[in-house]
């Protein structure tokens, strides 16, 4: 095998390693019964596929049935000028690459942290090999190297209208996507889990880990969310499927403020 994939986090690894880095790291969980590995050739006997199914026009979201590893909804933005895949899921084939590459070329591939590599690399060779924009502030957490990959820091265009801004927080290079053309024009922002919207689509939530429940302080968050106060957005989707669909600037710094709060003791009163 060129390369093994975590069965847990679903992100390529060159080769296999006693414990894959991302999964001990506080922020993920190595499963009780230890590390496991897996192959795209495993995947495929398994019956796993890639599903494409539009989220409004000229964006898709992309995943694996069944999930593989953390199970993710890539991102798929569609522009005149090319696309950006957002997110890699740790899964692909063939006929994949044919349906995504029939909604236009893709231009660049980008995960907004180490979570969500999934098997970038083998996605961009499979579409010809194009760029893999990496944060290098999160370099280090790659574990398949290659030419494909480049780093980043600060803000990224990827394609006209297209904007990688990097927040931070969850990971030092988190970043988010911002659309300009997404929500009828009104403007998209991508979050991943740098920002994540809440079942209840009305606030979102920002943390260092989700499974392990390490918050983030309210210095930090606030960060995160002035770092989109330059940008217009409308409409916010977060890396599994849920969004907040209106008024998501508003939400955004709403939920800063709450969380700060709460993390200040404003609300000690009521617990």
């Amino acid at each position: 095998m060129s390369f093994w994939i975590c069965a847990t986090c679903a992100v390529e690894h060159s080769e296999q390693v006693e414990v894959c880095a991302i999964c001990a790291d506080e922020r993920q969980w190595v499963p009780a019964d230890g590390q496991q590995w897996t192959t795209l050739e495993e995947l495929a006997a398994a019956c796993t596929e890639v599903t494409i199914e539009e989220v409004e026009p000229n964006l898709y979201g992309v995943r694996s049935k069944p999930p593989a590893g953390i199970g993710q909804q890539s991102m798929l933005v569609v522009t005149p000028d090319g696309s950006l895949l957002w997110d890699p899921i740790g899964y692909v084939d063939d006929d994949a690459v044919r349906r995504i590459r029939e909604r236009g070329e893709v231009a660049g591939i980008i995960a907004s942290h180490p979570h969500m590599y999934g098997v970038q690399v083998e996605w961009s060779h499979r579409l010809g090999d194009v760029p893999v924009y990496v944060s290098e502030a999160d370099a280090e957490w790659v574990a398949r190297q290659d030419p494909v990959i480049r780093t980043w820091s600060g803000k990224l265009n990827p394609l006209p209208g297209v904007t990688v801004i990097q927040p931070g927080g969850h990971f030092p290079g988190s970043a988010v996507v911002h659309w300009t053309e997404g929500a009828e024009g009104k403007g998209v922002i991508l979050s991943g889990d740098t920002i994540f919207a809440n079942p209840d689509r009305t606030s979102v939530s920002f943390m260092r880990s989700y499974p392990n429940r390490i918050p983030l302080s309210g210095a930090v968050v606030d960060r995160v969310a002035r770092a989109l106060d330059p940008f217009e957005y409308d409409r916010l989707y977060n890396n599994f499927g849920a969004s907040i669909p209106v008024d998501a600037k508003a939400v955004v710094r709403r939920s800063a403020d709450r969380h700060a709060a709460w993390v200040r003791g404003d609300y000690d009163h009521l617990t």
